[in-house]
């Protein structure tokens, strides 16, 4: 796209054919068309960013985030409404979350669907589908008032699956096998009930982490999820089952085998891990044969550093509880591993993400 005139500001002007679809929504932008009414063909419509921000209720500089790195990209279509159902099962969405999905759908008639959400929907779209074959962590949009309504507490689920044909033709294009393609995309079920289970607190990460697997830059393999990128696959460890030593080894074997056959030009020397799984204080808690402990030794540890980026303690509170609000005195203790949290926290300690690798 050009560069806007100065004169413009933070006004988005853009040409719209209407009439026409492009991609998954009509362009009934949130200024200067009027609701309800769609201007003439060829008409030029310009979106005053500060006011989709308002109406969206988020900082401009996430709505001019999004307008930029989409720019004038395509987007994707939604799958049919009918087909959508099956989709969501594939997608390992359960029942209740397929259920509000299905009722904030997202036709053209709904008055769920305001202008504003209507032009982020499409522009998130085009924005994770411009960067397919990537695998930095990438967000989707600006994070939503989910309060308001299942349009506006899905809207990402509905990006991701518009990307789900454009993802999985990736695949094809790698060879990679269906069952591959449909494992890994499961994940949004497993994250959306996830998020359930959280009270709404978890999506927010999720919404990013997703982009990942819409892009084709990450793959269930097994017990792990493996991350492309540099030179040494990055590992992810979903809720699954228990991570026995057997289960990791199988899904690295696998991984030993799948990225120099799906994507030969790309060079791993290694597998790498950053988490508070290895984190060493968790040994002064932990059997020294136990599915952690264990993990933790095929790593050798980089010199650990204060992140910029995760809290270790509340990773540890989303990932052990579920929870980030839930004062330490009511948290679970069933397990070694709950009972070492809060322990470790109420001593007034703190969690240390770690980074570590070890050669394939």
């Amino acid at each position: 796209m050009a560069p806007l005139p100065p004169k413009l500001g933070r006004w988005i002007s853009r040409g719209v054919i209407l009439g026409e679809r492009t991609g998954s929504l009509w362009r009934d932008l949130p200024s200067g068309t009027g609701r309800g009414r769609r201007p003439p063909a060829g008409t030029v419509v310009r979106v005053d960013l500060d006011d989709t921000a308002a109406r969206l209720g988020v900082p401009v500089e996430d709505v001019d985030r999004v307008h930029r790195l989409a720019g004038d990209q395509p987007s994707a279509p939604l799958p049919a409404k009918a087909d959508a159902p099956a989709i969501l099962d594939r997608l390992g969405v359960r029942p209740s979350d397929a259920a509000e999905i299905m009722a904030g759908w997202p036709d053209l008639d709904s008055p769920l669907w305001t202008p504003e959400l209507r032009w982020l929907l499409d522009r998130s779209i085009a924005l994770v589908r411009a960067d397919l074959g990537g695998h930095d962590w990438l967000s989707p949009g600006p994070e939503l008032p989910r309060e308001r309504g299942p349009a506006w507490r899905h809207l990402y689920a509905y990006a991701y699956l518009a990307l789900v044909d454009v993802v999985t033709a990736y695949h094809r294009d790698h060879g990679i096998a269906d069952a591959v393609s449909w494992v890994t995309l499961a994940d949004l079920g497993r994250n959306l009930a996830i998020d359930r289970r959280m009270h709404r607190e978890g999506w927010p990460v999720m919404q990013s982490w997703l982009t990942l697997h819409a892009r084709g830059g990450v793959y269930e393999l097994g017990r792990l999820q493996h991350q492309r990128g540099g030179t040494a696959i990055g590992l992810h460890i979903p809720e699954s089952g228990p991570m026995t030593p057997e289960a990791v080894a199988a899904s690295l074997d696998e991984a030993r085998v799948f990225f120099p056959r799906h994507f030969p030009d790309e060079r791993y020397t290694a597998f790498s891990c950053g988490s508070w799984l290895l984190d060493p204080q968790l040994l002064e808690y932990l059997p020294e044969d136990s599915n952690i402990a264990r993990f933790q030794r095929r790593f050798e540890l980089e010199p650990y550093e204060e992140p910029e980026g995760p809290d270790a303690d509340i990773e540890v509170l989303r990932f052990v509880f579920r929870t980030l609000t839930t004062p330490l005195d009511q948290l679970p203790r069933r397990t070694v591993l709950q009972r070492a949290i809060v322990d470790h926290l109420k001593a007034g300690r703190h969690w240390h993400w770690r980074r570590g690798r070890f050669p394939i």
